[in-house]
Formats: C-alpha cells, structure tokens, sequence
C-alpha cells in the first residue's frame, strides 16, 4: 500500500514524496557487523615486531638482519614490520641520510638495504620461520626527486601560489604532498601496492598518516590485495571507520597517551578503565587496536619510553599484551634500548640481553596460549573487576569461566593490599609469569586479597 505526500511551497510549486506502510521484516533489525572483511587467521593472536633495518645491525642491511629472523621466531613474534625500504629522495634531504619517509621510488628497493634478491630472500627466511612481512607504506607525499614530480605534475597538492607543497600543517619539508582526487594517482599507487604483495609475497602494509589518504582509496586497495592473497592492514591513525573495509588494525594513541600521563602522576587507573570502557561501547570488537609503549616517532621525538614511563614502564609493557588489543614491541625493546635513534644518520642497536626480553617472550607465550587474549574478534571483552583501591588500581578479567585470565595492575606510586568486589574472578588461577597457585573467592581460604607494591601487577591464568 503506498501513501502520497503533496508539500506545497510559496511559489505554487509542488513536491510529492511517496512513502510505504510496509511494516519492516524481522531481518531489517538483524544488527549487521561493522567490519565487512575477515581478518585473516594467522592474525589472531599476533604480535608485532617493528624492524628499522638501517639501525637494526651494524651493516644495517636486508642480508644482516635476516640473520636475526631465528630469533624473533623463536621469542613468539608473528609479524616483522619493516619501516620503508624504498629509495630515499636527495632533493631537500633531511639529515645524511634522509628520511625513510621521502620515498624517491615505490617499486625499487633502497641500495643501501641490499639489492631485491636479498629482500626477496629476507622475506622467504621469514617465510620458513613462521613469520609474516609487512612494508611500510607512505601514500600520501613522495620525495621531491621522485620521477613522478616530473612525469605527473598533476598528480601533487599545489598552494595558493600554484606551487607544489609539503603537507600543510606539518614540517615535513622534504616530500611533496600528493592530490588524491587524481585517479590516476589512485591507480599507480594500488598498483604498487599489489606489485610488493605480487612480485614479492610480502604480507600486508603499515599506512603512514593513513587518515591524510581518503579512506576510500583505502577501501579499493584492500580489495584489490585481497584479491592476491588475505593480507594484514595496520593503519597509522586512530578512526573507527578505517576497520569497516581497509584496516585489521589502527594506532592505540588514547591508550598510550592515557598510560604516559598516570605514570607522570596526571591520571589515575580510572583513565585506563575509562579508556577501555570507551573502547568496548565504541569500536567494533573486531578491530584490532595497537598498544604499544615505544616506536620509531615516541623513540625519536618524545624520548626513551624506558624514561617517559619510568617505575611504569614494565607493567605499561605487561598491560600492551594482556588488555585488549595487539601488542607492538620496538627493535632493541628486548635488548633494553635506552638511547633515541636517530631518525636521519646511522645509529645502530647495542644488541644484548635485555632485562626486559623473558617478560617479553612470556607474554607472548601467554597470549599465544589463552584464546581469552586473543586480538580483535578473536579474543574476549575485558570485564572490569573492583577492587578496594580502585582510584589506584585496574583489576579486569577476559574469557569464559574455565578459559579466563584475570589481571591486577597497581598504576600508582602507592603500595596496596586489594580485595575484590563480586564473583567475577573467583576461581582458581594459576600466576602466569611464576606459575604458583592463586585462589580467589569468600570460600576459597585465605588468599582473597593481592598485595602489590608500586606498579606492580598480577597475571593470572585459570587453573587447567
């Protein structure tokens, strides 16, 4: 049955709509999932190793720091993010040697690094290990010297002097900002895109300043990757649309921003809390949300994340695997990095055991084991847990009964004896990093409570 609406207007001019009194279907109140792609599955309970391959080893090659790729796969870590490794523009070049973000050619490899036969072969050792690769991308300017400047003049940002510019805003004076309203821009950069993922067998993408890039470019390109083989998509950005069709994952910058501030005494546990709840009402459970306490921008501008966070850094680190969330770990965190790299000369890791590399490989181990830590929509909600000291102190639980890991993070300078609020914990767990029992509950005996000093925690595991 149809329904006709006249609207009459000052002129004598006429709009008529149509309307249908159909009553709407059982299935148009169906909720439908945000994020329209599956994740692939290798993805699940990935963690992240971020690589500078000019900083990684003395040689800073492709060859030298294969040699290290053993080793990663042995500490649990899943995916190796290389920072570019393209050729780096002269023109108006940063430093010595430039920065890895002024990309003078998207389908060339940086001489510096090696030739593509030793890329090639990079990949294919990770390959064998059970690691994945992804490139970092910079879609949004390219170095002045790039021969697309003098090939597609068209395709670049002009100023209101019709002259070719950076990206407004920034200081970035080295690259030239591209005009994404080009489709022929569009196409030559999805093109190569799909020439790494093609030619190479690379594994996916982290997209600088993904969101200075339309989020339909995005879209397209991730369809077309698809096409080739199921990739992983990490977005340098902090936009719950990215994940609709583009991004597995985007930048945790609240949480890390949120976490610097309690450990500077401007914030309390209550921000961390408030954080995750934002993020369970807010975000689709699918998406992955990178934590992470240190990377090549907080190492290089904001200082030595040992430093920023200081007495918080390791329980900063312990929370980036057992929140929701998938965990970053930076080059030279297990070795103890305690120097800024430099961004545009070398500057090379001090290799050692770390302090910092059994928490590391424990927590990998963790996550890898318990479903409950799992990223995205593979893994479970945090349920908070009160406690007696909650100003002070985060206390949660994720996973089902039976499969459930409950965490207590002491995020003051304060000690504390905690005891918990109602039944959401109780249990018997096992501590996940010293594998004594722990038993929770009114009618469990004794151990009700947790007694922790100055940014201390607790990760415990449910008892097999």
């Amino acid at each position: 049955m149809m329904r006709v609406h006249k609207l009459l207007f000052a002129g004598g001019a006429a709009l008529v709509l149509a309307s249908c009194d159909t009553a709407p279907t059982a299935t148009s109140y169906e909720p439908e999932p945000y994020v329209k792609f599956e994740n692939a599955e290798w993805t699940r309970d990935a963690v992240i190793y971020q690589m500078n391959t000019r900083q990684f080893t003395p040689e800073g090659t492709f060859a030298a720091a294969q040699e290290h790729l053993p080793r990663l796969a042995e500490m649990g870590v899943d995916i190796v993010w290389l920072m570019p490794i393209h050729p780096i523009g002269e023109e108006k070049r940063k430093g010595t040697l430039g920065s890895p973000y002024s990309v003078k050619d998207y389908r060339a490899v940086n001489p510096d690094l090696g030739t593509e036969e030793e890329f090639r072969a990079f990949v294919n050792r990770a390959h064998e290990l059970g690691l994945k690769v992804i490139l970092d991308w910079v879609a949004n300017h390219s170095a002045w010297d790039n021969p697309l400047v003098a090939e597609h003049p068209e395709w670049y940002t002009r100023n209101p002097e019709r002259e070719m510019m950076p990206p407004e805003g920034t200081d970035w004076s080295d690259v030239a900002d591209f005009d994404y309203s080009q489709p022929g821009l569009r196409e030559y950069m999805t093109e190569s895109l799909a020439y790494w993922v093609r030619e190479f067998d690379i594994d996916g993408y982290r997209a600088d300043v993904a969101g200075y890039v339309p989020l339909d470019f995005w879209e397209t390109a991730r369809k077309q990757l698809d096409a080739i083989k199921p990739v992983f998509m990490l977005a340098e950005w902090e936009t719950r649309d990215l994940h609709a069709k583009a991004f597995d994952a985007t930048y945790g910058w609240e949480w890390k921003e949120n976490l610097q501030r309690v450990a500077k005494g401007e914030g309390n546990a209550n921000a961390i809390r408030g954080y995750y709840a934002g993020q369970k009402e807010t975000w689709p459970h699918a998406a992955y949300r990178m934590n992470y306490t240190d990377n090549h921008d907080q190492n290089s501008w904001d200082g030595v994340a040992s430093e920023i966070y200081g007495p918080a850094y390791e329980a900063a680190i312990a929370l980036s695997f057992v929140g929701p969330g998938i965990p970053l770990i930076y080059n030279g965190q297990e070795a103890d990095l305690a120097k800024q790299l430099e961004f545009f000369e070398k500057d090379e890791i001090e290799w050692k055991t770390g302090r910092y590399d059994s928490l590391f490989r424990q927590l990998i181990a963790l996550k890898t084991k318990e479903p409950a830590l799992w990223n995205g929509r593979y893994g479970a909600q945090l349920v908070d847990v009160p406690n007696s000291a909650p100003g002070d102190v985060l206390s949660f639980v994720r996973g089902d009964t039976g499969d459930r890991v409950f965490a207590v993070f002491n995020l003051s300078p304060r000690a504390h004896d905690v005891t918990f609020e109602l039944a959401r914990h109780e249990g018997t767990f096992i501590n996940a990093l010293d594998g004594t029992e722990a038993i929770f509950g009114p009618d469990k005996g004794d151990a009700y409570g947790v007694s922790l000093e100055p940014w201390d925690y607790r990760i415990f595991r449910e008892a097999d």
